[in-house]
């Protein structure tokens, strides 16, 4: 039973014993035994309904099955077990008092808790003076076996400290939701500067490419230019060659 447990809490665990029973024919015969027996029908004998099949197990055929996440869900609380521990459906976080402690703030996340907080604020650097105070004294010189002045004083230190750090537990899941808010806005303005600086380069291709088509038709217009210059001069002297 240790070793099961062991085993369970493994963070890799090996496969389960029953993985064998995951045959072709195994799975073959669950689906024909689903098929000859209704969901309604929770008692029957799968020897009877699969007496025409060859090598029926001897265990029930619906370990099979998947599982089923209704019955997950079913009750108030519903949880699951994984690795030997228990995981609830709906998270959680356990305030101060159900976890046994001595709760100064009001337990509802509507009501305003700034106040109480700066209350036990307040009240932890009283506790504070008056324990350097406590500790500054002259040792009592009577006999006695009640706890020193400044033990309750690190008691009730003890006590605002946990308020105030369950306080602050109970708000990350709104600081989750800052961050969360603030990382999403940069990744929209990183994208907005890409697409900013990717339209500036098109527009500066974009003229750089005109300005070369313009010096392409300038090169081309020079080009046509020289070579009907070059022509007139044979067009007027063919004449005085024929009529000489």
């Amino acid at each position: 039973m240790d070793d099961d447990d062991a085993e369970l809490r493994n963070p890799f665990p090996s496969p389960p014993s029953h993985y064998t029973k995951y045959t072709s024919h195994n799975l073959r015969l669950l689906d024909l035994l689903k098929e000859r027996v209704p969901d309604t029908d929770l008692a029957f004998n799968q020897h009877e309904i699969l007496k025409d099949q060859t090598d029926v197990p001897d265990w029930p055929l619906t370990q099979l099955e998947k599982p089923r996440v209704d019955w997950i869900l079913k009750g108030d609380e519903p949880y699951y077990d994984v690795f030997g521990d228990r995981w609830f459906v709906k998270d959680k976080i356990p305030s101060l008092a159900e976890l046994g402690g001595q709760q100064l703030y009001p337990e509802d996340p509507n009501v305003d808790r700034r106040p109480a907080l700066q209350t036990i604020l307040r009240s932890m650097l009283v506790t504070y003076s008056h324990l350097t105070t406590a500790l500054l004294a002259p040792p009592s010189t009577q006999s006695s076996f009640a706890p020193p002045e400044w033990h309750k004083h690190v008691e009730w230190i003890t006590i605002l400290s946990q308020n105030l750090m369950a306080a602050a537990n109970d708000l990350r899941p709104v600081q989750a939701r800052g961050n969360l808010e603030i990382m999403m806005k940069r990744q929209l303005e990183l994208r907005k500067d890409e697409t900013k600086a990717i339209h500036t380069k098109c527009n500066t291709l974009e003229a750089r490419l005109l300005e070369l088509r313009a010096s392409a038709e300038d090169l081309k217009q020079s080009k046509s230019s020289t070579s009907i210059s070059a022509a007139e001069p044979s067009l007027v002297s063919s004449p005085q060659l024929r009529s000489n």
